[in-house]
């Protein structure tokens, strides 16, 4: 596989710009409050770490875990958070959004356990996807329906380190030699493709 086949959609400056463009609108719309941010794992790591840098405002951070099961991909939480969010401000911290489903089922469950407000911020949203009509108060870039890596999005655990975001062309090439994005996502590589930035 040629690093050819991978093209760079967002690089870093345009990642940590925009990142910086969304904690002050969640700063703005926060203000005078202690929201939780509880990020969805493992994806969001990346993401709401450099988020929560920009934010100037008394906040907590949790996490939890989701499972998908069942032919249907039905979801069930995996690990829970430690806080309790009832009465809370809850923000959800997403890597990207496609069908809504997942979303979906997590709101419900928030909502459940009486949180006084919630909102979600995702760094990716892959709307052409969308299956459920959900809301996202917060979104970073819009994208197509490549297979991304990179800054959280991962290939069987790989890769969520790369600093900028890229997009597998071939993706049935990269499965059979998952190894070769290696070089052009570490910045050792060269004749790999550039996007102009999010979509």
């Amino acid at each position: 596989m040629t690093a050819s086949q991978f093209v760079e959609v967002v690089d870093e400056e345009a990642l940590q710009r925009r990142v910086g463009g969304l904690a002050d609108e969640v700063g703005g719309d926060y203000a005078g409050r202690e929201p939780v941010l509880v990020g969805v794992l493992g994806g969001c790591v990346p993401f709401l770490a450099d988020l929560v840098r920009h934010l100037d405002l008394p906040l907590e951070i949790d996490f939890l875990a989701l499972t998908r099961f069942g032919t249907e991909g039905r979801v069930g939480i995996a690990m829970d958070t430690e806080i309790s969010l009832q009465g809370r401000d809850v923000i959800l911290v997403e890597d990207i959004v496609d069908t809504g489903l997942t979303l979906a089922t997590l709101r419900r469950v928030m909502e459940i356990r009486g949180v006084a407000s919630l909102s979600t911020v995702a760094l990716l949203d892959k709307v052409t996807r969308r299956i459920v009509d959900v809301p996202l108060e917060y979104r970073g870039f819009e994208v197509g329906d490549e297979y991304l890596l990179g800054y959280g999005l991962d290939w069987t655990g790989r890769y969520r380190n790369v600093r900028s975001l890229w997009a597998v062309m071939d993706l049935g090439s990269f499965a059979d030699a998952p190894e070769s994005f290696a070089a052009v996502g570490f910045g050792t590589g060269n004749g790999a493709e550039t996007g102009a930035g999010g979509r």
